[in-house]
């Protein structure tokens, strides 16, 4: 079994206890959305290490006078943030892929679909798609 900081190890106590506040203060933290723990089968809560990094960056903000509804505003944007990363690389490694495998002008188009990969010649669909173009 591999763990990392993704693997659900920590019972509410415990969690608890790592983040510094008291077990009633997670539940209602759960019930408000703003770290969701796994559950087990038998419904118990399980925290993962970003659990408890999440919950000591909640309780930083709320230190500092932000709400509760603006703590779950930040998270959202930092989640949302990470996802745009993420998607972020994964065109880099598909436009890298795109420049290895087809010699030629036109490399690839991006559009609402993702990447398009086009053979030479052909032009991608009118819809706003953003092309690359290679010098010769």
């Amino acid at each position: 079994m591999e763990i990392s900081e993704d693997t659900p190890l920590f019972v509410i106590s415990v969690a608890a206890e790592l983040a510094g506040m008291h077990p009633q203060t997670l539940r209602q933290y759960d019930r408000l959305g703003l770290v969701s723990p796994t559950r087990t089968s038998g419904k118990s809560r399980r925290y993962t290490m970003q659990d408890v990094v999440k919950l000591r960056e909640v309780a930083k903000l709320s230190a500092e006078g932000v709400s509760l509804e603006g703590i779950k505003r930040v998270l959202d944007l930092v989640t949302e943030n990470t996802d745009l990363k993420a998607r972020v690389r994964d065109l880099e490694r598909e436009l890298a892929n795109q420049v290895m495998s087809q010699p030629g002008n036109r490399v690839f188009a991006a559009g609402d679909q993702g990447v398009i990969r086009l053979n030479p010649g052909q032009r991608p669909e009118r819809s706003g798609s953003v092309v690359l173009w290679r010098k010769r």
